[in-house]
């Protein structure tokens, strides 16, 4: 399956679930969960949000470090997912500690077109 497919599968909380509880990595799903909370959205919405704002705002230093962790990694598709979430829980955690964004937002940063944003 492409790259692509699992990312956009991402939107589905059942198939959120399963990539998440995949990856092997408790401290991981516990991040999730709170980060997504905080965000009042849904496991599917928070994890699709997460790839979604990574592709838009990561910087090059990032994508680089997101390849190298897909090419040194057997399971190429779980090793981008820890990447985009792990990136998108520390940003997270910036905002709400560094005020970066002062007003509350989904994981999507606003513009993703995941839901309205009116």
């Amino acid at each position: 399956m492409l790259l692509g497919n699992i990312l956009k599968d991402l939107k589905d909380e059942q198939n959120a679930q399963v990539a998440l509880v995949s990856l092997g990595d408790l401290v991981l799903v516990a991040a999730v969960d709170q980060a997504r909370k905080a965000h009042d959205e849904t496991l599917g919405e928070y994890v699709s949000g997460a790839a979604q704002r990574f592709a838009r705002l990561a910087s090059d230093e990032e994508w680089l470090q997101l390849m190298t962790a897909v090419e040194k990694s057997d399971n190429p598709a779980a090793a981008c997912i820890r990447v985009m979430l792990g990136w998108s829980i520390k940003r997270d955690e910036q905002e709400q500690h560094g005020g970066l964004i002062e007003t509350k937002t989904c994981s999507c940063g606003g513009a993703g077109g995941c839901h309205d944003h009116g």
